[in-house]
C-alpha cells in the first residue's frame, strides 16, 4: 500500500527501529526491494534521486514505482530524494511521488532554511511530506568530498532552529557519513544522533549508509535514526548477481535477471533485518 513517510517514520521514531530507504532505478531493483519487504513485512522506503536520473528518467520511474507500491502488501513510501532543484521536486510531486527530500544544505544556512520552508508549505498543501537537510553529508569520491567533514557536521542548536523555521518532516544529519563506498572505516558521532534527536524530536535520516558496520546501524538506530539511505550495496549487489550469472552459462539478459534480482535481493533481507523493521509492517 502507498503511504506517506511522515507515518511510517513516527512509527519507526516510536519503536525504536529504522526504514530502509532503497534508490530503484529499474524494474529489478523495484522487484528487489518490493517482494523482500513483503518477505519480511517489513515497511520500506522506495525512489530515486536526482543524480539518478542519467540512468533512468523520472516519469518512467514513477510509471513503475508507484503503481508497484499501491500493489504492495507492505506499507511502502516512494520518495524523490536529493532533489536539487525546486523544479524537479515539483515534477516528483505531480508524477504521485509522496515525500520529497529538498537538498539545499550546500546553500548559506539562511537559503537553505527559507527555501526549505516554502517547499514544506507547498507539500503540506498536496498531503505530501519533506525531509531536509541541515549540515553537509560529503562524497567518498568526486567532487563532494571534504577535506576535513567534521567542520560540517549538523550542529543541534542549529537543527533545533532549522526545525522551527521549515518544519520540516525528517532531518538528514552529518554525523560523521559520507556518500559511497567508504575508503576507511567511518566513525560515526553517536552523541551528537542523540542530542538532536532529543532537541528536535524529529526522526533523523542517514545518508550514505552502505559500508558502515552492522553495530553501526544498530547503534544509530537506537540514537534516533529512522530512516537509512541505500544505494551503492545495492547497485554493487546487482552486478555481481550478473557477473555470477555469466560464470553459470547464462547467455540472455532474460536469464541474467533472476541472479541481479536475487542477489539484491539478499542485501534488501540483510538491511531490513539490521535495521529492526521486519514484522513491523
Amino acid at each position: 500500500m502507498l503511504v506517506n513517510m511522515k507515518d511510517m517514520l513516527a512509527d519507526a521514531q516510536r519503536g525504536g527501529y529504522a526504514i530502509g530507504f532503497f534508490n530503484a532505478v529499474n524494474m529489478e531493483m523495484a522487484r528487489a526491494v518490493i517482494e523482500t519487504a513483503e518477505e519480511l513485512h517489513a515497511p520500506v522506503m522506495v525512489g530515486t534521486a536526482e543524480i539518478l536520473l542519467p540512468a533512468m528518467p523520472l516519469e518512467h520511474v514513477a510509471k513503475y514505482l508507484i503503481p508497484m507500491a499501491r500493489e504492495a502488501g507492505v506499507p511502502v513510501a516512494v520518495h524523490y530524494d536529493h532533489g536539487l532543484t525546486f523544479e524537479k521536486c515539483m515534477e516528483a510531486l505531480k508524477l504521485g511521488f509522496r515525500s520529497v527530500m529538498y537538498d539545499c544544505s550546500t546553500a548559506s544556512y539562511e537559503e537553505n532554511a527559507a527555501r526549505v520552508a516554502q517547499m514544506v508549505r507547498i507539500c503540506h498543501a498536496m498531503g505530501a511530506t519533506v525531509e531536509g537537510e541541515l549540515g553537509h553529508v560529503g562524497d567518498n569520491e568526486g567532487a563532494g568530498k571534504l577535506e576535513n567533514p567534521s567542520d560540517f557536521f549538523t550542529d543541534p542548536a542549529v537543527a533545533v532552529d532549522f526545525v522551527q523555521k521549515t518544519n520540516v518532516d525528517a532531518l538528514a544529519v552529518a554525523v560523521g557519513n559520507a556518500h559511497g563506498d567508504y575508503k576507511f572505516p567511518p566513525k560515526l558521532d553517536f552523541e551528537r544522533i542523540s542530542t538532536i534527536s532529543r532537541e528536535t524530536g524529529l526522526p533523523l535520516v542517514l545518508h550514505g549508509g552502505s559500508g558502515l558496520s552492522d553495530d553501526d546501524f544498530r547503534e544509530a538506530a537506537r540514537r534516533g535514526i529512522c530512516k537509512v539511505n541505500i544505494f551503492t550495496d545495492l547497485d554493487k549487489a546487482g552486478k555481481a548477481g550478473i557477473e555470477e550469472g555469466l560464470r553459470a552459462g547464462a547467455r540472455t539478459m532474460m536469464e541474467l535477471i533472476p541472479y541481479e534480482t536475487e542477489a539484491m535481493k539478499a542485501v534488501v533481507r540483510e538491511k531490513i533485518r539490521l535495521f529492526g523493521s521486519d514484522g513491523r509492517a
